[in-house]
């Protein structure tokens, strides 16, 4: 897959992701953070928040055969943290596996899915 297929991949994944119930938002890499605040901000501009798709990485397979998922997610306290990242594996791996197969390609998917974060009533700013 090219470059722009990487990032559809990046897209799918980040959507099934924020789809899941309790996935309060996608918590971005050091790499989109630390970019973030290099970047030069003017007083009258707000910073941009970092996409989605910040807080995932897709890789392949270092023998080529297939693809790797990591997703970074913040989730909802009102939610049990084990069942929501389950959920949030199984629908991620599912949706890059039928995204990829509508392109032709059948390869095997894995899923990382790691909590950042637990959101709780008591954070007064959603920060992610």
């Amino acid at each position: 897959m090219t470059t722009t297929d990487t990032a559809s991949l990046l897209s799918v994944a980040a959507e099934a992701a924020l789809a899941v119930p309790g996935v309060a938002g996608l918590q971005p890499r050091l790499v989109h953070r630390l970019a973030a605040a290099a970047a030069p901000t003017h007083p009258v501009t707000t910073p941009h928040p970092a996409p989605p798709e910040a807080g995932i990485r897709a890789d392949r397979a270092p023998d080529g055969s297939g693809w790797h998922i990591e997703v970074r997610c913040v989730l909802a306290e009102s939610h049990r943290a084990l069942d929501t990242a389950r959920h949030v594996h199984d629908r991620v791996r599912t949706a890059v596996t039928s995204h990829l197969a509508t392109h032709g390609v059948a390869e095997p998917v894995t899923t990382t899915v790691t909590v950042t974060r637990i959101f709780g009533r008591h954070d007064t700013a959603k920060t992610l």
